[in-house]
């Protein structure tokens, strides 16, 4: 049972976005290696697979064990050498899901690959030959989506331009900047990569300006690479949002419905390239995740970045990696604070996990009368719904922001204009309506900057769904916007 504590935050705190990332960096890059994976038939954006093995059978490191059902789904592999204990349905995040397990009983792998060498498989492979190396390894999006990335590939339209997602968009993650500082060299070869199946003329990397670090560590990167250029992003949320990459990078508004070919683009994720390149040079399927745990853990709330974890290690073994749980606790998120879900200790980690925060416990508001703000930029209706149970709080009144659109019966909300917001006033009126005590908002910086423009002389108390988070990894609330919607594109520190 969660120990709930006795207070409430009423209006939090308006500091600025950021945090400084200083106590984190010196915490080492590790590799874990698990005694059994669980692998999920359903990891990625187009369906579930069919398992190719069975209970006794022996699997080696890299094998196909999981065949798509369905046309956009990615094939899986064995994440670890060793034999199939059971295949059996396991509970994930509310949906029971036909699942592999497997005893490890091979050797760690060893890392001997230099990226230092070259592109030689350009010269050795076909566009056709390179995009069926990345499909056949079940390469997905790995911020989140889960797009298998050979499905970005097919399109008509001329691309003039591959755009490099490395925003790190969710507050208090951070495996995909560090993989910059450690690990470039891989990273600039699945852009090359990408670039000659693209055929795009240029490349263009999206980073938040306060990752100094990293930008320098491209800026040397690229001293010879005049096809490769950075973006230099504000650290407001989201703009990590495929369209506002888009729009950021190329001056190009998207619609919801508009995927980034409309804008002669194609967007990856900065993971994702780097496994663009294993799977090219090192014949490596999509087995390992990069991922940040952090939050109420014994030591401090540091990022643990953790690097090629097998997919299917547990979350509670990935924490007691970190240096397990201190104390009681809130819940814990798989994923990031704005998009992830509260999971549990035993839940497998997937091609798309990019995050595991433990936090602090939730407020009890005894009873008080709640009103829900949902957003496309946070979490679903039902996700703000739990999160107001978890406080004890009675929801009287739900609103959507009115820039959040369904674009068809039952799929997610989708954003009109991602991190530019129109107002809330009329929101904040209806939960005033409504007897609202307290509101909870799942917005992006923009949108609780409004929300806190009205909100609080209405006399509603504000709670962001990412409080719990942040307060557990050291980060501002979002509330009040107190930086700059634009930065200089100047790398003047």
């Amino acid at each position: 049972m969660l120990k709930k504590i006795k207070h409430a935050f009423p209006g939090g705190v308006h500091p600025t976005d950021g945090y400084d990332k200083a106590m984190t960096m010196n915490l080492p890059v590790r590799v874990y290696w698990p005694e059994t994976v669980t692998i999920l038939s359903e990891q990625s954006f187009g369906g579930k697979c069919s398992f190719l093995v069975k209970p006794g059978d022996q699997v080696r490191e890299g094998q196909e064990i999981g065949r798509p059902e369905a046309f956009m789904a990615a094939p899986l592999h064995a994440s670890v050498s060793g034999r199939v204990m059971d295949i059996r349905e396991v509970q994930n995040q509310g949906r029971n899901l036909l699942s592999c397990i497997i005893k490890r009983e091979g050797p760690e792998r060893k890392e001997e690959h230099s990226y230092l060498k070259g592109l030689e498989s350009l010269e050795k492979y076909t566009r056709e030959e390179l995009i069926a190396m990345i499909r056949d390894g079940g390469l997905t999006g790995m911020g989140g989506a889960g797009f298998p990335t050979h499905k970005k590939y097919e399109t008509d339209k001329k691309i003039d331009a591959l755009l490099i997602n490395a925003a790190e968009c969710e507050p208090g993650l951070e495996h995909n900047i560090r993989q910059i500082e450690e690990q470039c060299d891989k990273v600039i070869t699945g852009i090359k990569y990408s670039m000659e199946i693209t055929k795009a003329d240029k490349c263009i990397i999206a980073i938040k300006k306060k990752n100094h670090k990293a930008i320098k560590t491209l800026q040397a990167a690229l001293a010879n690479e005049p096809d490769i250029t950075m973006h230099l992003l504000p650290d407001i949320y989201p703009m990590g949002e495929e369209r506002a990459v888009v729009r950021e990078c190329l001056g190009v508004n998207l619609t919801p419905v508009q995927l980034p070919s409309a804008a002669r683009s194609v967007v990856l994720n900065l993971e994702t390239v780097a496994r663009i390149a294993e799977a090219i040079d090192e014949k490596r399927p999509c087995i390992t995740k990069n991922l940040t745990v952090r939050g109420k853990i014994n030591g401090g709330n540091a990022a643990h970045v953790f690097m090629d974890v097998p997919v299917g290690v547990s979350v509670g073994e990935m924490i007691e990696r970190a240096g397990g749980i201190d104390g009681e606790y809130g819940e814990i998120i798989m994923g990031g604070a704005f998009t992830g879900k509260s999971t549990e200790l035993d839940a497998p980690i997937t091609k798309t996990t990019g995050g595991i925060i433990v936090t602090v416990e939730f407020p009890d508001l005894h009873g008080a009368k709640m009103g829900i703000l949902v957003c496309a930029c946070g979490g679903s209706e039902d996700r703000m719904r739990e999160l107001a149970k978890k406080m004890n709080a009675e929801v009287v009144s739900v609103a959507r922001c009115k820039q959040a659109i369904e674009t068809k019966p039952g799929a997610p909300l989708k954003c009109l204009r991602p991190g530019n917001c129109p107002g809330q006033v009329k929101n904040n009126m209806q939960f005033k309506k409504d007897g609202c005590e307290y509101i909870i908002i799942g917005n992006c910086s923009d949108c609780s900057n409004t929300v806190m423009a009205s909100g609080p002389k209405m006399g509603l108390k504000v709670f962001h769904q990412t409080d719990h988070a942040m307060r557990s990894v050291g980060h501002a609330l979002y509330r009040t916007l107190r930086v700059s919607k634009q930065v200089s594109q100047d790398i003047d520190f």
